[in-house]
């Protein structure tokens, strides 16, 4: 029997005539695999062009090693080809920070690697031109944004032109792309030539030599240092790294420009944060929340069922962190969803065949940053810093806990939820450490103590990625201290409550300023704290991020004062080694490395017998974190 594929948008020819289509409007190319969910961005954009009446299909993770028949088999469309190579950049999902490639693939059935190729955009693209060389190509998703200027591409160890210059494509939609799809949509609908959307706001493009800058009278345009300078100077390269972070955190930004050989890229301001009507709109869309049926016989999605049971509040970032490339692509602001669309959304999940009554996830990229935006919007305005937790909490930043609180109870009385998990992280920097009358009038201790009784599952991560004051200073994360006052209330609540559960701290080596002796310290720290650790990573560099403008320049960009960086293979694999003190094959290298390094004190507290400092760890400390 034929399985009904018709829930889905179109992946074949047979499954568009279903629908009666001899022709599309819109073919979108996706290197994941086609999953209809609002945590996917092809089957986001594709649901939201439905809605917009245009007849789209996905082809998800074409072949481009044959003769590419993926590629031809739904034709030409009449509006556009659209590119997205992943909820991953690609050079990620294939590479580990030590550049080995990956065995597996979390977006393809089964967890198979091999479905997508390296730069996945730049390969489609230029794949998309030479067979339909007359039909526009868009391309977007978070490889397009993190690449849209002049970059440091890790991989190949060298800056790259904006993605636009290798891939061919005629325009580049940066950040979550549902505004400015909309946008282009309208005008092409309204009869306006491809090749003028040249003033829509979020989106990238070439000009020619010669041609004129378009003109918008309510843009100031900045020229950045040109690609070529870059490439001579990592001085220049750094400095415009800063001036992209500050329009990237402006509310009213100016458009950049930025000279390419003999043409010019021009990089459009982003919209105004989505509002709660229009992230609402986005969530509604008619996902079937599950991946195509083509996939039965392929075995499950890994990525997919990570996420299958959990619901997405909020999206955007203010933390700023160095080394993060959320806030260059969803943005700094929050955009958070009304109570009554997730509740919509919770009662989809709870309808689904086989939920077990247990939500994954009530989070976002903070958990705890849904509803939280400024006191004063005109402060708002003015303000072009890149965090509004560092190095201080923003006093006009309103952190009220109540409306996830309020949240958490609405979703928890459904009648088919049993539980509801947070599992995202959650920004404790925001919660301790606070002047108590701020504390109180956040409910810093209600969201707590309800987190930790009513919404853990065993465990709840939180991220202090270092002990070092000096590497959390260039990380733009609060001091150790802070963890420690989590920790202590953490234990407090489920001592009071009876809950065996652990706090999973994860800790990064390797980022910039981070020496061996710092690392030799955090491991030392942390065995005193009880902790054994196994959530942790090596600092891998990614476009568009302050971190790795260090690793390459060996600069902090907004002070261009030095900056030590572990660049080879060997340095990065010796920092990484101090997280595993406790392994006996480790203790020769340690002592001898630290005797090296004239820090024997360090040696004596992470190899000989732990003494006892005051008060023991707890059960729930003392466990793998």
């Amino acid at each position: 029997m034929a399985t009904d594929t018709s829930r889905w948008l179109p992946t074949t020819r047979d499954e568009a005539r279903v629908r009666g289509w001899d022709e599309l409007d819109v073919i979108l190319i996706a290197g994941d695999a086609y999953v209809d969910h609002p945590a996917f961005g092809h089957a986001v954009i594709g649901r939201l062009l439905e809605s917009l009446g245009l007849r789209v299909a996905i082809v998800p993770q074409p072949n481009w090693r044959d003769d590419l028949r993926d590629f031809r088999k739904l034709g030409r469309p009449r509006l556009f080809f659209g590119i997205s190579s992943g909820c991953m950049d690609p050079m990620v999902n294939h590479y580990t920070a030590a550049r080995r490639r990956r065995s597996t693939d979390a977006y393809t059935p089964g967890g198979q690697a091999g479905f997508r190729p390296d730069y996945a955009g730049t390969v489609y693209a230029q794949i998309l031109r030479r067979l339909f060389p007359d039909t526009p190509v868009i391309i977007g998703g978070i490889e397009g944004s993190l690449r849209r200027f002049t970059h440091y591409d890790y991989w190949a160890d060298r800056l790259l032109p904006s993605i636009l210059v290798s891939s061919g494509a005629q325009l580049l939609v940066y950040g979550m792309g549902e505004q400015p799809l909309r946008q282009i949509v309208r005008l092409l609908q309204r009869g306006v030539p491809f090749q003028s959307l040249t003033t829509v706001p979020q989106t990238a493009l070439l000009l020619p030599d010669g041609a004129p800058l378009p003109r918008h009278r309510l843009w100031e345009t900045h020229e950045l240092a040109s690609h070529e300078t870059c490439l001579a100077d990592k001085r220049a390269f750094a400095r415009n790294f800063a001036q992209i972070e500050r329009e990237s955190n402006r509310r009213h930004a100016a458009r950049l420009v930025q000279r390419v050989g003999h043409r010019l890229l021009v990089v459009n301001p982003p919209f105004p944060t989505m509002t709660q009507k229009e992230i609402d709109a986005s969530f509604d869309l008619p996902y079937t929340r599950l991946p195509h049926p083509r996939y039965a016989r392929r075995g499950p999605i890994p990525a997919f069922e990570t996420i299958r049971d959990s619901v997405t509040l909020h999206r955007g970032c203010f933390g700023g962190c160095s080394f993060c490339t959320i806030a260059a692509h969803q943005g700094k602001a929050v955009a958070s969803r009304s109570p009554e669309s997730i509740l919509r959304e919770v009662e989809r999940v709870a309808a689904t065949p086989g939920f077990s009554g247990y939500i994954s996830d009530l989070g976002g990229p903070s958990a705890n940053m849904y509803g939280m935006q400024g006191k004063n919007d005109a402060l708002c305005a003015r303000c072009a810093r890149p965090s509004c937790l560092y190095p201080r909490i923003c006093r006009n930043l309103d952190t009220d806990h109540r409306p996830l609180l309020e949240l958490y109870a609405r979703v928890t009385a459904q009648p088919r939820v049993k539980k509801a998990f947070v599992a995202s992280g959650i920004r404790y920097d925001l919660l301790v450490g606070r002047p108590p009358q701020d504390a109180r009038a956040s409910h810093c201790e209600e969201y707590l103590e309800r987190v930790v009784t009513q919404h853990v599952s065993g465990r709840l991560k939180v991220a202090p990625e270092h002990t070092a004051d000096a590497v959390l200073r260039l990380m733009r994360k609060p001091p150790f201290a802070l963890f420690r006052a989590l920790a202590a209330r953490f234990e407090a609540i489920c001592q009071r409550a009876g809950l065996d559960q652990q706090l999973v701290p994860y800790f990064m080596s390797s980022h910039p300023g981070c020496r061996l002796e710092d690392m030799a310290e955090l491991a030392a720290i942390t065995r005193e704290e009880g902790l054994r650790l196994e959530q942790v990573q090596d600092f891998t560099p990614t476009p568009m991020t302050r971190a790795t403008v260090m690793y390459y320049t060996g600069l902090d960009p907004d002070t261009l004062a030095p900056v030590y960086v572990a660049r080879t293979l060997q340095e990065k694999r010796d920092q990484h080694r101090f997280f595993f003190w406790y392994k006996k094959e480790n203790a020769a290298w340690i002592r001898a490395v630290l005797t090296r390094l004239g820090c024997g004190d360090l040696a004596a507290r992470l190899l000989e017998p732990a003494r006892p400092r005051g008060l023991p760890p707890s059960p729930q400390r003392r466990r793998r974190a």
